[in-house]
């Protein structure tokens, strides 16, 4: 008989931070720190706005690129992050989920190398493997950064893009200004596009978040992808961006023109107000931040954890214990009612660590990293 899914199809695994999701959904004895979703309302000035704007009538396709206006005010939104750009750069996406995958599809041809920095994001590899594409992982354990030296290893490969993402998903680790520039010369020497993943920017808590498109010689090479779900609680409302040379952006929207077609309009208006509402990201970063802090000064009793530079995650090495990344989740998960993501969900370099994300109430916080102490600390070899 012929075969009814696609090899390449049939050989993807399933999302690690899904698996964990599906197994604790619907549970209330379960204190999950394993997705990463805001758990603050979206602001009420921009539910309102979408509520007027279907009190209005609004439900009607939008261009395929996204609304005039919202992508004018992107344009000036990207100014603080160091890029100029114009709104004929720009597209709306649903989701940064989209805009990863229609990056991918549009510059990525059977047997070209992609550069993935581990521990990563867990769509990046298949959505490489779907396009045909060999997806090039490099370990960057154990102080999860990408750097000259690290990239200008991988110059032989038949590499033609890197996806960089910071703040990063799952450590939380960013770059500065130097760091970037130090990566940028290896991507121009290796002459490199660069899918920079961009989503966790307004979560950035040591200094102003740069985009690597606003470097000398990166901005015709580079791909910015960004987007309203963490930093504005707007997940469900799936909307986001790409910033990209008009040449790569034409072609991302032919493809999204047939498997999309736009954005949903409600989404759209939500997210122009959204970009009017920064007083909100700032208060919502500060109460991050403080939660950062604490599980960070906590953790510090029982694991080696580096601080994170930005996001809502952090990642801990629970090597201490013993026990393998999934051993820790799954016994963790039975013997004390919290949910993680093992590391290795993010990739091979991952095994040792765990996903926490304190996107929850600072109660539900702190009573969670109290049972995760005191879990780590019956399995401790010391």
């Amino acid at each position: 008989m012929y075969r009814r899914v696609a090899k390449k199809v049939a050989e993807l695994q399933p999302s690690g931070i899904r698996r964990f999701f599906d197994l604790v959904s619907g549970r209330e004895d379960i204190i999950s720190l394993g997705v990463g979703e805001p758990d603050f309302a979206i602001p009420w000035r921009i539910r309102e706005e979408m509520i007027y704007s279907l009190e209005k009538g609004f439900t009607s396709y939008t261009s395929n690129l996204g609304l005039q206006e919202l992508r004018e005010e992107i344009s000036r939104y990207y100014k603080k992050f160091g890029l100029k750009s114009n709104p004929n750069q720009i597209l709306i996406t649903s989701g940064v989920s989209e805009a990863i995958d229609l990056s991918i599809r549009t510059i990525i041809e059977p047997g070209d190398g992609v550069l993935i920095p581990e521990p990563c994001y867990v769509s990046y590899k298949p959505l490489t493997l779907i396009c045909g594409g060999e997806a090039i992982t490099i370990p960057t354990t154990p102080d999860f950064k990408l750097t000259y030296e690290k990239l200008i290893n991988y110059s032989e490969t038949n590499s033609k893009a890197l996806i960089l993402n910071y703040p990063s998903n799952p450590t939380g680790m960013s770059y500065t200004k130097k760091e970037l520039e130090e990566i940028a010369d290896a991507i121009i020497e290796m002459d490199l596009l660069v899918i920079s993943d961009e989503i966790y920017s307004e979560l950035t808590y040591s200094g102003r978040h740069v985009s690597i498109a606003s470097l000398n010689g990166m901005e015709d090479r580079t791909i910015v992808l960004n987007g309203f779900s963490k930093s504005f609680a707007m997940t469900g409302l799936r909307i986001g961006y790409a910033i990209a040379p008009e040449d790569i952006l034409d072609g991302m929207t032919k493809i999204h023109q047939y498997c999309m077609l736009c954005a949903p309009i409600t989404s759209q208006i939500g997210a122009l107000e959204a970009l009017k509402s920064m007083d909100e990201v700032d208060r919502m970063r500060a109460e991050y931040m403080r939660r950062r802090n604490y599980l960070v000064k906590k953790f510090s009793e029982v694991f080696s954890i580096r601080k994170p530079d930005g996001t809502f995650y952090a990642f801990p090495d629970i090597s201490s214990t013993g026990l393998s990344s999934m051993e820790f989740t799954e016994k963790l998960l039975i013997d004390e009612k919290v949910a993680v993501v093992p590391g290795n969900a993010f990739g091979e370099c991952g095994e040792g660590y765990i996903r926490i994300a304190f996107a929850i109430k600072f109660d539900l916080l702190r009573e969670a990293v109290e049972r995760i102490i005191d879990f780590a600390k019956r399995y401790g070899k010391s």
